[in-house]
């Protein structure tokens, strides 16, 4: 028998040609990673578009397109609190040819809820970057007898159950950040759950509710104009956004901090060099000018950072959010 494997025996012909097979397939491997990308990438945004999540994808991925070479096409999959768009990544091949917008909500808050969704952030999803954090404010209708943090906690004392809060909906990061602060403070406040923030804050600035930890882009304009009241805001400092309001913090709760934040993910089992690929552009396209600033002008801190990096972050959300649910007996059903 011509050949190489002439004269040799039918089991060592076969541990050759698999041998020659995975050599050649894992010679495969980096020469695609290279080649990357060879055509669209598709960005998931799991909100209907104007939301912060799809401001935010739209602003990067014009330019990540340019970096990449190749068109960025958005397909908002707006519903179930995000999960909808997060179970259409866990179905996609991990090729690096589609990324997800998160969210603390998507990311961290409901896969830790009794009733998981049909993803795994750690199992599921291979983090690229976190893009940005921001506070939420803690805002009342001007109705309300209470302009500071320990005036709201005095008046909901005296009148348990009567204040009523909204969220944008449960098992978001607005509402976990809510029931962290009744369990520390000791209050007790009515949920009315809407779906989403803006019919929420409509309700708020209506005076149907009495408070909320509002999004900074939201409860700005709002504050500044006279129609909501700014108490406190939930981060470790105050917000360059509203810099005479001060932290909850500050209000007399030492160690309350709680950030809104957004990140990109891809699907795990992506190629190394592929997710290195993302994070390296993403991470270069969030320091331009005409990315950083709209960002930031929206009331966010840029937070880019490395693939590990975004990684120990999920994880340390997902187990803080997870302590506040089993802890207040937070349900979806």
């Amino acid at each position: 028998m011509p050949g190489r494997l002439a004269g040799t025996s039918p089991l060592s012909r076969h541990l050759c040609l698999v041998t020659l097979i995975l050599s050649l397939l894992w010679a495969a491997a980096p020469a695609d990673a290279q080649q990357y990308p060879v055509k669209p990438v598709r960005f998931i945004i799991a909100q209907a578009p104007g939301g912060q999540n799809d401001v935010q994808a739209r602003i990067i991925g014009q330019k990540l397109a340019e970096r990449l070479g190749q068109p960025v096409v958005y397909d908002n999959r707006a519903g179930a609190g995000g999960q909808i768009g997060f179970e259409l990544l866990a179905q996609t091949p991990p090729d690096g040819y589609t990324i997800a917008m998160g969210s603390i909500s998507t990311l961290a808050v409901i896969p830790m809820m009794p009733r998981k969704p049909r993803y795994d952030p750690l199992r599921d999803f291979a983090p690229v970057t976190l893009v940005s954090t921001s506070p939420y404010v803690v805002t009342t209708h001007p109705s309300v007898p209470a302009r500071t943090i320990k005036q709201l906690v005095t008046l909901a004392k005296a009148q348990p159950g009567a204040l009523v809060y909204a969220t944008p909906g449960v098992a978001t990061g607005i509402h976990l950040t809510t029931e962290q602060f009744m369990m520390i403070a000791g209050i007790s406040m009515v949920h009315v759950p809407y779906k989403g923030g803006a019919p929420a804050a409509t309700d708020l600035i209506a005076g149907q509710v009495a408070v909320m930890f509002n999004n900074v882009i939201t409860a700005v304009p709002h504050v500044k104009v006279g129609k909501l009241r700014a108490l406190a805001v939930t981060t470790a400092i105050r917000s360059p956004a509203l810099p005479e309001t001060p932290t909850v913090a500050e209000s007399g709760y030492p160690g309350f901090e709680s950030n809104s934040w957004q990140g990109i993910v891809t699907r795990s089992g992506t190629p190394g060099p592929i997710v290195a690929r993302l994070n390296s552009d993403t991470v270069r396209v969030l320091q331009l000018p005409e990315v950083r600033n709209p960002i930031v002008s929206q009331g966010n801190d840029i937070a880019a950072g490395s693939p590990e990096e975004f990684a120990a972050y999920i994880r340390r959300e997902m187990e803080k959010w997870g302590k506040v649910i089993q802890t207040a007996g937070v349900k979806n059903d």
